[in-house]
């Protein structure tokens, strides 16, 4: 029977999850003695896993609240810790047969507060736009909200789906749909460029394209054990580099 120390839960973001669970495949055939659990669910969800004992580390595509900050140092006695593991764009996905490659930030925004609701508007097919988004509890819906919308609402007119695996097979299904996830999601789907800049890791790297972000790793307090030995594992080369093959964005690779 495996002591509680040689077992690692991890919960929180989707657009995460792959990178997680690539991740902790090679560090469990490198410690044959470590067991670790991977559940996706979002980040507010992984966030509560954390807060209330049932995750060791959460996965999060955005910073803590405020109001997550304080229910951590009511349990604890801290803020926690939060680890920087990896870039990743936010990538706006549509059809592969949607003849539109480019769209501003406005256009974008238009499109979710339904300012914007005709294909024609942006130079392609003259179809009504049937816009997607992630439900609240994703850490991706909430810095799309942060960064895109500026605060402005959604409107009632858009489709809510649960996960990016929900979003894209949706989108590859219809030409005239459109969402957004992680750029390390590929799938079926077009990645449009953002102010004629396309979402590849060079140009996340470098900060020319427009809605990037870092991805975490949080833990209630200072992590010792295996938990300790898979973050640090994570940070280092060799865990870069998985993070690179699994089309996520090392920290500190500079081949691109």
């Amino acid at each position: 029977m495996q002591e509680k120390a040689d077992i690692i839960r991890i919960q929180g973001s989707d657009t995460m999850r792959p990178l997680t669970e690539n991740l902790s495949r090679e560090f469990m055939r490198l410690n044959s003695g470590v067991s670790i659990y991977v559940i996706g669910g979002g980040t507010t969800e992984g966030i509560e896993s954390l807060i209330k004992g049932e995750a060791e580390i959460c996965t999060a595509s955005r910073l803590l609240k405020p109001s997550e900050q304080k229910l951590l140092s009511d349990y604890y006695q801290s803020v926690g810790m939060y680890f920087l593991v990896a870039k990743d764009g936010l990538s706006i996905y549509t059809n592969l047969n949607n003849s539109v490659s480019n769209i501003s930030l406005d256009q974008l925004k238009k499109i979710y507060t339904c300012e914007i609701t005709n294909w024609k508007q942006l130079g392609g097919n003259d179809a009504k736009i049937n816009a997607i988004i992630r439900t609240p509890n994703s850490g991706t819906h909430y810095y799309f909200k942060e960064h895109v919308m500026k605060g402005d609402e959604f409107c009632d007119d858009i489709v809510v789906k649960s996960s990016i695996d929900d979003i894209i097979g949706l989108i590859a299904k219809d030409k005239n749909a459109i969402g957004f996830g992680g750029l390390g999601y590929s799938g079926n789907v077009k990645h449009l460029k953002i102010n004629n800049v396309y979402p590849s890791n060079e140009n996340v790297l470098n900060d020319s394209y427009p809605i990037s972000r870092y991805l975490h790793f949080f833990t209630t307090k200072s992590p010792s054990g295996n938990v300790r030995k898979f973050i640090d594992w994570v940070m280092s080369t060799k865990g870069q580099e998985i993070i690179r093959k699994s089309g996520y964005i090392p920290l500190f690779d500079k081949s691109y």
